[in-house]
């Protein structure tokens, strides 16, 4: 089971710091997940820039330029933020007793940890 998902608040917890122009303690949602590679992409974290050729569109316009978006980046460096304490936590599961229609199924269910200085 993963432990973090599309939509999900984290952090990033590895790299450079934000006064040497890394991304380390900035914090962002989950926009996708790249289960094959190991990676993520976070909103607003690890910007790069593409430069790409001018060329010509069938109706004359041009294309090219510029564009700047965020790339993936290792889902070892980023953890889960806890939702009342807004600081990064350990992710747990438990298995929980639902009914529906009837049904009894067990099922796994994830939560946040205490944080580190909460304890």
């Amino acid at each position: 089971m993963a432990k973090i998902k599309k939509g999900d608040l984290v952090q990033v917890i590895t790299g450079a710091k934000p006064e040497r122009g890394g991304d380390r303690g900035k914090q962002g949602k989950v926009l996708e997940v790249l289960v094959e590679r190991n990676r993520v992409i976070v909103e607003g974290v690890n910007y790069v820039t593409k430069h790409n050729r001018v060329g010509q569109t069938q109706r004359g316009t041009k294309t090219g330029g510029i564009e700047t978006f965020e790339a993936p980046i290792h889902i070892s460096n980023v953890q889960l933020v806890d939702p009342e304490t807004k600081k990064p936590t350990r992710v747990g599961h438990r298995v929980e007793e639902k009914t529906k229609d009837g049904v009894k199924r067990t099922v796994r269910v994830r939560y946040a940890k205490k944080s580190g200085k909460d304890l």
